[in-house]
C-alpha cells in the first residue's frame, strides 16, 4: 500500500488518496525515501487529486437514429447509442467471444438443444425493478420474432422460466452458432421489463428502460439523444474487454449529436465543439492528422470484396474467372481505394482477422497473385476472344468506385475488352439483381460474426448458388465443437477461391477522431464512451 501511495497515479490514486495518505502519516513515510521525497510525493499526489472532469461528452454521429428498439434494426448509430442504455445476456469480448453479462453461467445439453443460464441476482433496470427471468423470457422470445436474424437462423426456437433466475432456451436443431447470435450486436437482443415488451407495438415501443450504465433522458428530433449515468448500476469485474468487463461511467452526461454533414463534425472535432466524431471521411484523414488537438484512432471496418458473376455471360466460365484472379493486384486496389496503407490490410479471410474462430488464409495460392504472365496464358486457355465484360459500380461509393477503375486498368493489361456502368447506389442495387447485366461488382462490406452470414456466400446477393457450399455451411452450424467449425469454414473459404466466385481485395479500417484529452476511450465494433472522460 505504500508502494501506492509513492508511486501511484490517476484515478487509483484519486480513489484511495485519504486512506494511504492517512497511513502515509502515521508511518512517518519512510518509506518513500528522504524528506525531498517526501514532499514531493505529496505534491504529486495532491495534483492528482485535484484533476476535475467534465460532467459531460459530447459525440457526433453520421444521422439521427431510426429507432432504439434493437432487435429491429441494424442502423449502427441506433446500435452504437442504444448499448449504453441496454444489456444483453452474452456480449463479445475483444476476441469476438461470447462471455455472460447479464447471465452468469450457462450449461448446454449433450445433445446441444438445451441451453440452461442462470442470471445475475440485483440486477436492476431502470425504473427500479429487479430483473428476473420473466423479464428475460420476453425480452428474448420478443427478439426471436422481430429481429430478421434470429428468425432466419434460431427458427423454433423459444425461451422458458425455470425459476426467478434461471431461464432455458430450446433450440430446434444443434448448431455452433447460438451463443454469438445471441451475443451479436447486429439487432442485439435488449433485456427489458416485460411490461415494456407486452407493450409494444409493431411499430416498437417509446419507452427505452434497460439495466445498462446510463438511462435514456431525452430525444431532441434531428438535433441529439441525451442519455444520463445510471447511478444504480452494478459493474461487471474485470479488464474492459470489447464490450465486456468493468464500466465506471465516470460521466455524468453522453450527448450524441446527429451531424450528417462531414465538414461540420470535422469542424466541431477541431474546435472541441465534440469529443468524438464517429466516421471520417478518408479525404479529411491528412487534416486531421496534423490537427495537434485531434488524435485518430482506426478499427476493422471491413472488407473490399470483388463479386463475380457465376450464373451466366462469359465468367460463367470458371477458367476465365480464374484468369482474371490471376491478373489482380490487390496491393494497387487498396491503395488507390484508401489512400494510406494505415487505413488497409492484405488479407484472404472473409471475415475480420481479429475474430479467431474464423481468421483463416484458406485459398491464398489464389489471393493477390498480380502474375499479368499467368492471367494471359490463363486468358488464352480459356479461349477468350477478346468478348466484352462489364463491372458494374458506383460513385455513391468513393473506394468501390476508385477500386473499379483500377480493376479495369488491371485486366485491359492482359488484353481483356473492359466497359465501366456507374450508376447511384440504389440503381446500383436494383441492376445488380439483374445477373444479365454484369460481370464483376465491388462491394464495401461490415464483419460479420459467423460465416452463413457473410454475403459472399448468401445466394441473393451475387448469384452464387453451389451445393458444396451450402453442405459446408450446414456442417459450420452443426459442428460439434468449434475446432470442428473452423475446419468447416476453412473448406469453405478455400473452395471460394478455388471456384473464383469472389474474392477479398483487402481489408479496411473506420475512422474516428477523438479529442486528444479524452480517457478510457475505446473502439471496438464500435466507439465505447462508457468508460470515457475528459478533464474541465
Amino acid at each position: 500500500m505504500v508502494s501506492m501511495l509513492c508511486g501511484g497515479k490517476g484515478m487509483k490514486r484519486k480513489k484511495w488518496g485519504l486512506l494511504f495518505g492517512s497511513i502515509a502519516l502515521s508511518l512517518g513515510l519512510v518509506a518513500c525515501g528522504g524528506d525531498n521525497e517526501s514532499a514531493e510525493g505529496e505534491d504529486n499526489q495532491s495534483d492528482a487529486q485535484e484533476v476535475e472532469y467534465r460532467d459531460e461528452l459530447n459525440i457526433a454521429i453520421t444521422a439521427q437514429p431510426p429507432t432504439l428498439d434493437t432487435a429491429q434494426t441494424v442502423s449502427a448509430v441506433a446500435l452504437d447509442i442504444a448499448g449504453n442504455i441496454y444489456q444483453q445476456l452474452f456480449q463479445l469480448d475483444a476476441n469476438y467471444e461470447p462471455t455472460p453479462v447479464l447471465a452468469e453461467s450457462y450449461d448446454v445439453s449433450e445433445d446441444g438443444l438445451t441451453y440452461t443460464i442462470k442470471l445475475r441476482e440485483g440486477v436492476t433496470f431502470h425504473n427500479g425493478e429487479e430483473m428476473v427471468a420473466e423479464d428475460v423470457v420476453a425480452s428474448m422470445n420478443r427478439w426471436l420474432e422481430t429481429s430478421s436474424r434470429a428468425k432466419s437462423l434460431l427458427e423454433g426456437a423459444e425461451f422458458s422460466e425455470v425459476d426467478s433466475y434461471t431461464v432455458q432456451l430450446e433450440v430446434a436443431q444443434a448448431t455452433s452458432d447460438v451463443l454469438i447470435l445471441m451475443a451479436a450486436q447486429a439487432q442485439f437482443p435488449s433485456i427489458m421489463p416485460k411490461e415494456i415488451v407486452e407493450s409494444a407495438t409493431a411499430e416498437g415501443f417509446d419507452e427505452y428502460i434497460g439495466t445498462g450504465p446510463y438511462k435514456f433522458n431525452e430525444w431532441r428530433q434531428d438535433q441529439y439523444i441525451h442519455l444520463v449515468r445510471n447511478e444504480d448500476y452494478v459493474s461487471l469485474e474485470g479488464t474492459p474487454s470489447g464490450f465486456t468487463g468493468e464500466i465506471t461511467a465516470p460521466t455524468e452526461n453522453l450527448y450524441f449529436h446527429f451531424v450528417s454533414d462531414h465538414s461540420t463534425r470535422i469542424a466541431g472535432i477541431q474546435t472541441g465543439q465534440y469529443d468524438v466524431a464517429d466516421s471520417i471521411p478518408i479525404e479529411s484523414y491528412d487534416q486531421l492528422a496534423t490537427d495537434a488537438n485531434v488524435e485518430l484512432q482506426t478499427f476493422p471496418g471491413g472488407t473490399l470484396t470483388a463479386f463475380f458473376n457465376t450464373s451466366e455471360g462469359l465468367l460463367a466460365d470458371q477458367a476465365i474467372r480464374q484468369a482474371i484472379l490471376a491478373a489482380l493486384n490487390n496491393e494497387e486496389i487498396m491503395l488507390a481505394s484508401f489512400a494510406k496503407p494505415e487505413l488497409y490490410s492484405l488479407s484472404p479471410g472473409y471475415l475480420n482477422p481479429s475474430q479467431t474462430q474464423w481468421a483463416t488464409d484458406a485459398g491464398e495460392e489464389y489471393y493477390n497473385q498480380a502474375d499479368p504472365e499467368k492471367a494471359k496464358q490463363l486468358l488464352e486457355e480459356a479461349g477468350y476472344n477478346g468478348e466484352e465484360i462489364t463491372l458494374l459500380t458506383t460513385q455513391d461509393y468513393n473506394e468501390m468506385y476508385t477500386g473499379t477503375l483500377v480493376i479495369q486498368e488491371q485486366l485491359r493489361q492482359i488484353g481483356m475488352n473492359v466497359k465501366v456502368d456507374n450508376f447511384d447506389f440504389p440503381t446500383f442495387l436494383e441492376t445488380k439483381g439483374d445477373t444479365s447485366t454484369w460481370d464483376i461488382f465491388l462491394a464495401s462490406t461490415g464483419y460479420q460474426l459467423t460465416p452463413p452470414q457473410n454475403l459472399a456466400v448468401t445466394p441473393d446477393w451475387a448469384g452464387l448458388d453451389d451445393d458444396f457450399v451450402k453442405e459446408g455451411l450446414a456442417a459450420v452450424r452443426s459442428a460439434q465443437s468449434p475446432e470442428e467449425a473452423r475446419a468447416e469454414w476453412e473448406e469453405v473459404q478455400g473452395y471460394l477461391y478455388e471456384i473464383a466466385s469472389s474474392t477479398v481485395l483487402g481489408h479496411y479500417n473506420g475512422v474516428v477522431a477523438i479529442n486528444k484529452d479524452l480517457e478510457d476511450f475505446e473502439l471496438f465494433e464500435a466507439p465505447v464512451v462508457w468508460n470515457a472522460k475528459i478533464p474541465k
